[in-house]
């Protein structure tokens, strides 16, 4: 026998149909729903009855059009214009989400369509939300109150507690403005700057917020930390700041608070930052030694805060720390004025001696390599050391005094190309520093 083979003209408008079909799922879902009809009727011929088949058929062509009503007003709502979202109603009059959204289209009809909307998902907080806000904006303050409270009782997420905040603000009810506003800070969400700034509105006061708003969350802490640093209100942050070093993540905090760090020394605030500081070493959260200065001897790799070196690199001068200490490169092409190391150390008004261990390699006499004792506040020079230079290994001390007033002071070494010379060329090896105070 031979195989029958389908006429060529009919295979031909088969290769034209396919890709139509393919292109729209509204026609391909009722294709493949007639197929499977058909296969069943096809299967049910020679057993069932002709009722039954009429039946077997029947719920097939419901389920067609179920399937293809589904399909049609999906896509007709994602079209997302007015004239659409009515279409994808009337083919799906029982979807909640068609409604709301039609809602924001006919300002007019508002009430109505999201009135419709909670009756067909009672359980939605959106819908209680938006009709609540609507009958604010309508002048029925009751009814608006108890929509929002509605939309609470069935979500207790952020949105609803924040909406409520915004409510009462609005309302000038301050003491339940306070408690949405606690309600809404004890479930944060990924931002919740626009907390902040309603509260601020209110009262302007940081320790305010703090008290009325504040737990130990740490997502909680570390934005509204953020809110108070874009405020410029360091003192704030500062008494903030020993919360997120109890509850927060060394790794995910630990730059925050080394900026804080930094910040409150360069506002000059020497009490503050040594206590964050004391706060985060003692918690482990950065490597940090009793010694002044901090990483004395430079043996480990220094933690990116005022407290600790700083270790500029420039062209023609790089730096490494180590067992060994500082190892410093000149190429000849550094800088004619550059910092080599510098940190910043708190001291108490009085007389001290800095004690520092050297050595030199390649390096000619007037090096114009010094320490100097600078006043953090004004960049006054308090001390300043003669060149250092010694083939072999060489420690000296410099004297200086702190003066009442004063409470941060950098410890600097750097190289300023000395008058008459060339920029120099090789190594410096710093070994150890050491400030002690007079007795």
């Amino acid at each position: 026998m031979h195989a029958v083979s389908m006429p060529e003209a009919k295979r031909g408008r088969l290769h034209e149909i396919g890709p139509r079909l393919y292109a729209n799922p509204d026609l391909t879902a009722l294709f493949q729903m007639l197929c499977f009809a058909l296969t069943m009727m096809h299967l049910l011929s020679r057993s069932v009855g002709i009722a039954l088949r009429l039946i077997v058929a029947g719920a097939c062509c419901l389920g067609i059009w179920t399937s293809w009503s589904f399909a049609r007003a999906d896509y007709l709502f994602h079209l997302d214009t007015e004239d659409s979202v009515r279409s994808a109603i009337r083919l799906v009059p029982d979807s909640w989400e068609y409604y709301m959204r039609l809602a924001q289209f006919d300002r007019g009809h508002a009430r109505d369509l999201l009135t419709t909307a909670l009756h067909l998902d009672r359980y939605n907080a959106q819908a209680h939300i938006e009709l609540g806000l609507q009958y604010e904006a309508d002048g029925d303050l009751s009814a608006a109150e108890n929509l929002l409270l509605g939309a609470y009782a069935v979500d207790h997420t952020y949105l609803p507690r924040w909406t409520l905040a915004n409510f009462y603000f609005r309302r000038d009810n301050m003491p339940q403005f306070w408690t949405w506003a606690h309600n809404a800070a004890a479930m944060p969400s990924d931002d919740i700057g626009s907390l902040f700034e309603l509260c601020w509105r209110v009262s302007p006061d940081p320790a305010r917020i703090t008290s009325m708003l504040l737990n130990d969350k740490p997502e909680l802490i570390r934005q509204f930390m953020g809110f108070l640093l874009a405020k410029d209100q360091l003192p704030a942050v500062a008494i903030v700041a020993p919360r997120l070093v109890r509850s927060g993540d060394p790794e995910t905090d630990r730059p925050l608070l080394l900026s804080v760090v930094n910040r409150l020394v360069s506002a000059n605030d020497a009490v503050e930052a040594v206590a964050l500081w004391r706060s985060l070493a003692e918690q482990h959260w950065v490597v940090a030694d009793n010694t002044l200065p901090n990483n004395a001897k430079f043996s480990r790799q220094p933690e990116p805060a005022s407290f600790d070196w700083s270790l500029p690199e420039y062209t023609g001068l790089h730096s490494w720390p180590g067992a060994s200490g500082l190892e410093s490169e000149f190429t000849g092409s550094q800088p004619e004025d550059c910092t080599i190391a510098e940190q910043v150390v708190a001291l108490k008004p009085g007389d001290y001696t800095l004690t520092y261990a050297y050595h030199t390699s390649g390096i000619p006499p007037s090096t114009g390599i010094r320490w100097r004792i600078i006043n953090a506040n004004s960049d006054t020079v308090l001390a300043e050391s003669p060149d250092i230079f010694s083939d072999g290994f060489q420690q000296s001390t410099l004297a200086f005094s702190v003066p009442s007033g004063t409470s941060l002071l950098r410890l600097n070494l750097g190289y300023r190309r000395a008058l008459g010379t060339a920029r120099i060329s090789g190594t410096l090896m710093v070994e150890s520093t050491q400030i002690q105070a007079h007795p």
